[in-house]
């Protein structure tokens, strides 16, 4: 009988908790229990352990600075005397100690990754797009006993190390249950905002609105109210029904998170990408891998309202069947899959 498998989720927008979530809901109940920090109530009934905020107080939409002048190559973020992070490593060693898990996936800390091997715990990291090899994420892939990259192998950064790649399974698809595939109106464009970004302009969202009549705009997520609102245009904040509003819609405008392109490429809808700025170059990358395959139209910053009519006639030109190619209708379960087997390959090791 092998332990549970933690799997730590880090708390930058909220792509790393739906993508644990799907992975352990396509698992036996109870086989993972998830980690990190704004958990409790959010994990829909998968055993979680929420663990107090690392962030700096002066900057909780966390960019990833710690102002640490003799931080040591191998890691990212490591304040000196903060508390919070204090008690993170103590509870997540003792439920290491008391559970013994045969595995904790790491999606993503280079910090998490060192703390779970210095525990005895064997490591599966998740790694994101983008060119990561630096000195710490190389060496949190080498200590790693695999890699998971929640995309398709055709999406990754051609300049990464033939061994991290080599190493790496490749899971796109990791969203929840599949629903069924809707035509979509084609008339209608759906705007998409998530929680890592800046938001969107309500103002240029209204001008390229009246520049596109004959489009319905719908816009979803955290979006400034615009000082006047043409009638083709409807501001819908936050939803929880995100993948059905991109059914329902024949294209789709957003940035090129995981979240967001899985369940595009799972409906199959056309799509316009605006890589917002991220670490690594994380979205840039992966933006510039779908337009040389053709899959969608990106640009760089949101344009001006003169240019929506060409913009939208080139995305509607589009061929969708090349980004369904990109995704697996089941790969939560292929995720869950390979995470316990690799769980089961280092039990014997952990148990002696």
């Amino acid at each position: 009988m092998t332990g549970p498998i933690g799997y730590y989720v880090h708390h930058h927008g909220d792509g790393h908790r739906q993508r644990a979530l799907a992975i352990a809901q396509a698992a036996p109940h109870g086989r993972f229990t998830l980690m990190g920090t704004g958990l409790a109530g959010r994990t829909e009934g998968v055993p979680c352990l929420d663990l107090p905020d690392d962030r700096l107080t002066a900057r909780l939409a966390f960019d990833g600075h710690d102002d640490a002048h003799d931080r040591p190559q191998t890691l990212h973020y490591a304040p000196s005397h903060h508390d919070g992070i204090r008690s993170r490593a103590a509870l997540i060693t003792d439920w290491i100690a008391r559970e013994r898990p045969s595995l904790i996936v790491v999606d993503v800390s280079v910090e998490m990754a060192m703390l779970s091997r210095l525990a005895a715990t064997p490591t599966v990291y998740v790694r994101l797009a983008g060119l990561r090899d630096d000195t710490a994420h190389l060496e949190a892939f080498r200590g790693a006993s695999a890699i998971l990259a929640p995309f398709h192998s055709a999406l990754d950064d051609p300049a990464m190390p033939a061994w991290v790649r080599s190493k790496t399974h490749f899971c796109p698809g990791l969203t929840s249950a599949s629903r069924p595939v809707e035509a979509g109106c084609r008339d209608t464009i759906l705007v998409v905002y998530g929680k890592g970004g800046a938001g969107g302009d309500g103002d240029a969202l209204a001008a390229a609105a009246r520049a596109s009549p004959c489009f319905n705009w719908r816009v979803i997520g955290p979006v400034s109210h615009p000082r006047s609102s043409p009638d083709n245009l409807a501001i819908l904040g936050w939803t929880d029904d995100a993948e059905g509003e991109i059914a329902r819609a024949g294209l789709v405008i957003g940035a090129a998170g995981d979240g967001l392109v899985n369940a595009v490429t799972a409906i199959g809808r056309r799509f316009i990408c605006l890589p917002e700025p991220r670490p690594f170059d994380e979205q840039t990358a992966k933006a510039r891998r779908l337009a040389a395959l053709g899959a969608a139209i990106v640009i760089e910053r949101w344009p001006e309202a003169s240019d929506w009519p060409a913009l939208l006639a080139a995305a509607q030109a589009l061929d969708p069947g090349v980004l369904t190619q990109l995704h697996d209708r089941d790969g939560a379960r292929h995720a869950a899959d390979f995470l316990i087997a690799t769980a089961k390959e280092g039990s014997p090791r952990a148990s002696e």
